[in-house]
């Protein structure tokens, strides 16, 4: 697609185009063979599951938008449910996963476990979450669609979720084979919310009843400039669950107690993450009304240096987060597009503003991972300051899905109709809004007739 200025754009063509130039990373960066996308477009990058999940819920937003075909669509995501359905599973080292869970990282050739990763709970739920949209968007009768549907119904019933709680009412994050569960369950609110529901939805090995309560009793409520909010430090964990469910007016125990929903909560803490930038309480340089946005994501390094006679911390990959932190200057621009259905108008001038002031951190409509702009005119980093090299997959999956959420609500309808997540929401307590409708089928343009 040819470049164009965005300032002479509309609304709508602007982010058509962000959402173009998204999905097509996993176009570039898919192996077709086995339906594995690489963790990040640098070189010789490992798969991650995660990023496959976004990617089987991106290719139906390809073939509604026209950039593939439905065959096309069909066939990488059989690659990848046929590879994940063969991968070899169990307790040793050449293996793909275990009880049904998924390596975090795996060979783009192979598909076997790399860097001695964990077994990833959170990530195999997002695997699963894009497996789920696939099945209800290939709703034809023709054989593969009927294929597709048949394994990922398959793959989400063959997960032991109850082995992934360990000894604890919440689930455990990672395992290990020779050291076991990571030390460290879910604490506090964050992106785990597809988690759990998947888990308590599950019809074969389902988590305990009181698998999400426990987890919600960790949560932490605070005023922070005048916004009552469910405290998530990074915008991604009020993102990534609401890619696949829509939150707005369903409410579980706590949310009823606090007379929220957890889309108004994301609302909230969008404009949170804008207030915090118009604090800038260690004067960074850009932060702003229309520069602000603090995510995990890519970072300029580990080194110190100074900034108006203060000494600052640069950190590498982090999971930065407003208003308490960790927060070196770097900035998640992708977050503006991920956040687009909470607040709409701030994130438009946010993506408008970037475009305006920092062209160049921008390729061709693709957004980076993040930028540091305290950096700027420093030996080894240019004019603009820092800016991540490659692009990460999870970004631009999350951009292409929040942004069609907001056009069309695409994947919200999708996954509306899947019994799983109807189910997990109501054992984990959630009531009101669409939950209260009869489930209904996805749209007839979604059936391939």
């Amino acid at each position: 697609m040819p470049e164009a200025d965005p300032a002479a754009l509309s609304d709508d063509e602007l982010l058509d185009r962000y959402q173009r130039a998204a999905f097509g990373y996993f176009l570039e960066t898919v192996n077709p063979d086995n339906g594995l996308v690489a963790d990040t477009s640098r070189p010789n990058s490992p798969a991650s599951i995660a990023v496959v999940g976004f990617a089987l819920s991106c290719y139906p937003i390809g073939v509604e938008r026209g950039w593939m075909t439905r065959a096309a669509a069909a066939e990488l995501t059989l690659a990848a449910l046929r590879f994940f359905s063969a991968s070899p599973q169990g307790g040793g080292d050449d293996v793909t996963g275990h009880k049904g869970f998924y390596y975090h990282f795996l060979d783009m050739r192979t598909g076997l476990r790399v860097w001695r990763c964990e077994l990833s709970m959170v990530d195999t739920a997002l695997l699963l979450a894009g497996m789920l949209v696939a099945s209800a968007y290939f709703a034809g009768a023709d054989e593969k669609e009927a294929e597709i549907r048949r394994l990922a119904e398959a793959l989400y019933r063959r997960v032991d979720w109850r082995w992934a709680q360990g000894s604890s009412p919440t689930l455990r994050q990672g395992w290990k084979p020779k050291s076991g569960f990571l030390h460290y369950g879910w604490e506090g609110y964050n992106e785990a919310t597809i988690l759990y529901v998947l888990s308590m939805a599950s019809p074969e090995t389902p988590t305990s009843d009181d698998s999400y309560e426990a987890w919600t009793a960790t949560y932490q409520w605070e005023n922070i400039y005048g916004h009552d909010v469910l405290y998530g430090g990074p915008l991604f964990m009020h993102q990534f669950s609401h890619a696949w469910i829509d939150f707005a007016g369903i409410r579980d125990a706590f949310m009823r107690e606090k007379n929220s929903d957890y889309f108004e909560n994301s609302r909230r803490s969008t404009y949170l993450h804008r207030d915090y930038a118009r604090h800038n309480p260690y004067g960074f340089d850009g932060y702003g009304e229309n520069l602000w946005g603090l995510s995990a994501g890519d970072g300029p390094g580990g080194f110190r240096a100074s900034v108006e006679r203060r000494r600052h911390r640069f950190s590498g990959y982090a999971a930065r987060g407003a208003p308490f932190g960790p927060d070196d200057g770097t900035i998640a621009p992708w977050s503006y597009p991920a956040s687009l259905p909470f607040a709409p108008d701030i994130c438009l001038a946010a993506l408008r503003h970037l475009g305006d002031r920092y062209p160049e951190v921008i390729d061709n409509f693709r957004l980076p991972s993040g930028f540091n702009p305290t950096l700027a005119n420093r030996r080894k980093f240019g004019r603009n300051g820092w800016v991540s090299e490659g692009h990460y997959g999870l970004d631009q999956g999350i951009v292409v899905m929040m942004i069609e959420n907001h056009r069309s609500r695409l994947i919200w309808e999708l996954m509306r109709s899947n019994p799983h997540i109807r189910r997990g929401l109501g054992k984990a307590g959630f009531t009101g809004g669409w939950l209260a409708q009869p489930a209904g089928s996805a749209s007839g343009a979604h059936d391939g007739a």
